[in-house]
């Protein structure tokens, strides 16, 4: 197979697009984290299964955090094989390559794992509201 740039260069817009979506997400989930915190520590408001939410959350972070520095490394090694094929090593710049889609799976395999995570804390959440449902 021969490397070109153009097959490269199909690289470049959807590792920066899905660093924004790991950001957006990373972001978001802050601000869940800190109103969660405010209601808890100075409203005294806790909903029913809070320390799994916290667990969760805590997970999340990680993960994302995680997905951001793979992603990062595909990134890195994207620019190098671009590099490489610039200086006509064509052989390290299939191993960089490579190792691009290697952080691009493994980054987007994370980033799965962290959706059901979010999946898993809403329910958390719905089921705190058929509580209050019942409650009425």
């Amino acid at each position: 197979m021969n490397l070109d740039y153009v097959f490269i260069a199909i690289m470049f817009p959807a590792i920066p697009l899905m660093m924004s979506v790991f950001s957006n997400r990373f972001h978001t989930l802050s601000v869940l984290i800190r109103s969660m915190h405010d209601e808890y520590k100075y409203k005294k408001q806790s909903p029913a299964k809070i320390k799994k939410q916290f667990m969760i959350l805590e997970s999340r972070v990680t993960l994302l955090r995680r997905a951001q520095l793979f992603m990062g490394i595909s990134f890195l090694f994207n620019m190098l094989s671009v590099f490489l094929l610039f200086l006509e090593n064509e052989y390290l710049a299939k191993i960089f390559f490579a190792i691009c889609l290697l952080s691009i799976i493994i980054a987007l395999m994370i980033y799965l794992y962290e959706i059901t995570l979010s999946s898993k804390a809403l329910k958390y959440h719905l089921s705190d509201l058929d509580i209050t449902r019942k409650k009425k």
